[in-house]
């Protein structure tokens, strides 16, 4: 999402700045719905359908209540929220808006916070390399963005758009330094056998960990 200013094209999809949608518009229009995956992890999306739409997943983790990534629409039926965590800046939704609302606390990877799309929204905590808060372990990995952040908790992977689904198949995300991302794969793969992952949730998509395993392990061969 744009904050207090419209480029003249998208930076995602390239679509002309009289396509944009004003947050009131857009909240009139559209809203958050959640689907469970676990008891504790809930993915969110806009419902219709907004935009090279994400998913956002709301983690109710040990002492408190995460948003990794968020919607781009801003619905005040959204249960209240602790903190929004962010894998990186290409997802920042309306976190203005629930950071105001709730109020919740808003985080990102300090090496992400300078890049231009951020201007206008505010960062409550800046974090670098690898983390945990409250059971929610965050794992810098770089790569498709300097500051690009996976998480796990219990035994759910959050990966975003690390790697994408292209015609059913898994590639790893083309835009950013390839290789680094690869490299970053690799050690994150490398991480598995120490966690108990079973669910891996994507920017569009939630697998089971041994199907997305036999897809992106010829990623990094």
């Amino acid at each position: 999402n744009m904050v207090g200013y419209h480029p003249d094209f998208c930076p995602f999809c390239g679509a002309t700045k009289d396509r944009f949608l004003p947050a009131e518009e857009n909240s009139a229009n559209h809203h958050v719905e959640g689907i469970r995956i676990n008891e504790s992890v809930t993915r969110l999306n806009s419902v219709p359908k907004l935009g090279y739409e994400h998913a956002a997943y709301c983690v109710v983790a040990d002492g408190a209540i995460f948003l990794i990534d968020c919607p781009s629409t801003f619905d005040r039926s959204l249960p209240q929220m602790d903190s929004i965590i962010f894998t990186h800046h290409h997802f920042l939704g309306a976190s203005n808006q629930y950071r105001e609302l709730y109020p919740a606390r808003v985080a990102i990877h300090e090496a992400d916070s300078r890049h231009d799309l951020c201007r206008g929204f505010t960062f409550d905590d800046l974090f670098s390399g690898s983390f945990c808060d409250s059971g929610l372990h965050a794992v810098h990995l770089g790569g498709h963005t300097p500051g690009l952040t996976c998480y796990f908790f219990r035994d759910v992977l959050f990966i975003c758009d690390y790697v994408m689904k292209k015609h059913g198949i898994m590639v790893i995300n083309p835009f950013g330094p390839l290789d680094a991302t690869r490299k970053g794969l690799a050690r994150l793969i490398a991480m598995i056998p120490d966690r108990p992952v079973t669910t891996v949730c994507g920017v569009d998509y939630v697998m089971d960990y041994p199907s997305w395993e036999k897809q992106v392990l010829r990623l990094v061969d």
